[in-house]
Formats: C-alpha cells, sequence, structure tokens
C-alpha cells in the first residue's frame, strides 16, 4: 500500500506518472527551445502546486532523454518546497557537443517527485562524535587505506 498526499496545482497540462508505482510525474513544456550544444535555457511547464507543509517536491532528469539525447537538468533535483507558488521551470542543459535537440510545447522534459521531508534541528557542540567513515570525502571509498579523502 503507497501513502498519497493531496497537492493543490494550477496547470495546463497535469502531470501524469506514466506507470503504476512510478516515482517522478511526468512534467511537459509549455514553450518551444532549441538547445543548442552546450547551451541550457529555462524552460516553463504551466504547472504551479501548493505542497502541504512537510513536503517537498524535486524535479529531476528524464533517464531517456539524457541517455538518447544529452538533455538533462542543471541543478538537479531542483526543489520545490512547499512555500513556492509560482511556475515550475526546469534549467535543462544540452550536453551533446554536436547535435541541438528541440522541444515542443507537450514534450515530457522532466519528472516531479514530491516527498515528506524532514527539518532538521542544528545542534551546535564543540566536537562531533567519531564514525566508521571519519572525514573521508569525496571518492574515499574504495581506496585503499593510504588514499586521501579529502578535497578542495
Amino acid at each position: 500500500m503507497t501513502d498519497s498526499v493531496d497537492v493543490l496545482i494550477t496547470a495546463d497540462r497535469v502531470p501524469a506518472y506514466a506507470h503504476p508505482g512510478d516515482a517522478g510525474a511526468d512534467l511537459h513544456a509549455a514553450e518551444a527551445v532549441v538547445l543548442e550544444p552546450g547551451e541550457r535555457a529555462t524552460v516553463g511547464t504551466g504547472v504551479a502546486i501548493a505542497l502541504p507543509d512537510g513536503y517537498v517536491a524535486f524535479v529531476v532528469p528524464r533517464s531517456g532523454l539524457a541517455f538518447k539525447h544529452g538533455i538533462t537538468i542543471v541543478n538537479a533535483p531542483g526543489t520545490v518546497d512547499a512555500g513556492y507558488r509560482g511556475e515550475i521551470k526546469v534549467a535543462l542543459l544540452n550536453t551533446d557537443a554536436r547535435e541541438a535537440y528541440r522541444i515542443e510545447p507537450g514534450d515530457r522534459i522532466a519528472q516531479l517527485v514530491v516527498m515528506p521531508v524532514s527539518r532538521a534541528r542544528f545542534v551546535e557542540v564543540e566536537k562531533l562524535p567519531g564514525s566508521l567513515r571519519g572525514e573521508g570525502g569525496f571518492g574515499s571509498t574504495g581506496f585503499g587505506a593510504n588514499q586521501s579523502g579529502a578535497h578542495a
């Protein structure tokens, strides 16, 4: 059994889940855009939502667009906070070095994932407790014990 949450929406086209069990609902372009190689553009979706307190929506890339055409989201995942009421826009990037990509109104350009979110209570301390990982940073797992995980 899955939980569901009511999300109030105004939309040119309401996001929809392509298959039962999908985590992301498809967002569609509300405007035409041509992304030249290496170019990025903000594309409107015609969708605005009102999330209940305690929820967040993440705008994530569509795997098919990324794999087949090199189209991804610059700030993936884009975060839509519960208090935001404006149009959801997607910052798309064409990573293909040779081919332009045309987006037409109605094209699926991203997915919207709605999730409950916890608010952290940050507690300042003089020193953090130890852990097995310690201060190992980016890429520190899978390397030998002599490798430093520190990164600038």
